[in-house]
């Protein structure tokens, strides 16, 4: 058990904040007439846990490097677990919301420091091994989430989808206190990027609440925030955000392509929605219908990690996010007026299969490109993109679904996304041949440093 302790350890709070992202949308209806909350109310229950965690991970990351990977980790657990509690008991809708952007700074830091713990932990075939059930877990936390949210709340009340955090917190830290060792820092003396991270927070905040408004003067206030943080990224000794990993290709490449790749996420909420009120599924049903993708993507996880050390992570890749765009387009095919749920089941299959491909490669691809003390701040970017890809991902989406009220053009449209990212795989990560210790594990020199 020792050998497979710490990652144990990273799965159990990794599903649970995972969870929480999902979990929650079954549920508003019960919390609106337990809290007599408005709409408007009830959206920001959901996106003030996902604000936050966009607006955090980098910094996250950052202090990760700083102060240790395995300290912040438990300080995340423990702030999570407070702040679950506090939804728990929220009495109203303005407590529950700030409760819930609490979680979201424990969550950000869980999220960045699980995966550089796991690159510390492990090291080529079970390293690829690790990353593979580790994304497993993550993909099917997220799909469970719905039906889970929906047994919790049917039975016991929409409080128990916060009360259910409280004893995995205690067992994580358990098992953290166990299994879990240090992983290495930056030099001694490092200092805190205050600057970048008041920058970096005022622009992606801006970005994720102007993308759910569709606010341009907000979006103009992004954009300024992004010209402060670059100036101040470029002045600073100890930066947050190292802008010389930008000139790495295969990092960049694997950012853009976890963006492309979480429109697939972003999806499953109109799959959802569509299960629900067309089809007039219950909460529950609807999310048995769709834990056919969350076994898939375990299995082909599973199976691919215990590989990875031997084939480039970019093939991968881009093998991962042909999948995923093959199974969107079955999609496609397959849905229309007269479709049922079985309707979904091919696509959902091979989507899976796609996502479980892709999932271990990303992480690996990306820790790759780095030297050891700036994996923090790697894992870090890496959960920003995929958070604003999301974000981007639903409301493009929304807009696609809420003009043709179509399922099948929704996921049409995240086909192309799926095949941008396959391209690039294809063409940029095997060209540059992601994943190869020997160019990529060293210094800081490697990201011209």
């Amino acid at each position: 058990m020792r050998k497979w302790g710490p990652l144990a350890t990273i799965c159990l709070g990794s599903f649970m904040l995972i969870l929480d992202t999902t979990v929650v949308t079954v549920a508003l209806p019960e919390m609106a007439r337990g809290l007599g909350a408005s709409l408007t109310s009830l959206q920001w229950v959901v996106n003030s846990y996902t604000l936050v965690l966009a607006v955090l991970a980098l910094s996250a990351g950052a202090i990760g490097d700083l102060f240790g990977q395995r300290r912040v980790f438990v300080g995340s657990v423990a702030l999570f677990a407070v702040a679950s509690l506090g939804c728990a008991l929220a009495p109203n809708a303005g407590v529950l919301i700030g409760a819930r952007a609490i979680q979201g700074i424990g969550g950000a830091a869980m999220m960045v420091t699980a995966m550089s713990l796991l690159g510390a932990s492990y090291a080529r075939k079970e390293r690829g091994t690790a990353f593979g059930i580790w994304t497993s877990v993550l993909g099917g936390a997220g799909a469970a989430g719905p039906f889970l949210g929906g047994v919790l709340t049917q039975w016991a009340g929409w409080q128990a989808i916060f009360f259910l955090n409280l004893p995995l917190s205690v067992l994580t830290l358990l098992l953290t206190s166990k299994y879990l060792a240090e992983s290495p820092r930056r030099p001694a003396g490092t200092r805190i990027d205050f600057g970048g991270m008041v920058a970096f927070g005022a622009c992606s905040g801006a970005l994720v609440f102007g993308l759910i408004h569709v606010s341009l003067p907000v979006f103009a206030l992004a954009a300024v925030a992004l010209v402060v943080f670059v100036a101040i990224e470029r002045r600073v000794q100890h930066p947050m955000l190292d802008l010389a990993l930008f000139r790495q290709a295969s990092f960049v490449t694997v950012l853009i392509v976890v963006v492309a790749s979480s429109s697939v996420f972003a999806c499953l909420i109109y799959a959802s929605i569509w299960l629900q009120s067309v089809l007039h599924l219950n909460p529950t049903a609807a999310g048995l219908a769709l834990i056919p993708l969350a076994a898939t993507s375990f299995v082909a996880s599973m199976l691919i990690g215990k590989r990875l050390h031997t084939i480039p992570p970019g093939i991968v890749l881009g093998i991962g996010a042909l999948l995923a765009t093959a199974g969107c387009g079955l999609e496609w095919i397959m849905l229309d007026r007269d479709s049922t749920w079985l309707s979904l089941l091919p696509g959902l299959v091979v989507t899976g299969a796609g996502m479980g491909i892709a999932g271990p490669a990303t992480s690996t691809a990306l820790l790759s490109a780095v030297p050891p003390d700036r994996t923090g701040m790697a894992s870090g970017a890496m959960a920003t993109f995929r958070q604003l890809g999301q974000t981007i991902g639903v409301a493009v989406l929304g807009l696609v679904y809420a003009n043709t009220a179509d399922l099948g053009d929704v996921f049409l449209v995240t086909a192309g996304l799926s095949l941008v990212a396959a391209a690039l795989s294809c063409l940029v990560l095997a060209r540059n041949n992601a994943g190869a210790p020997s160019r990529t594990r060293g210094s800081s020199a490697a990201v011209g440093r």
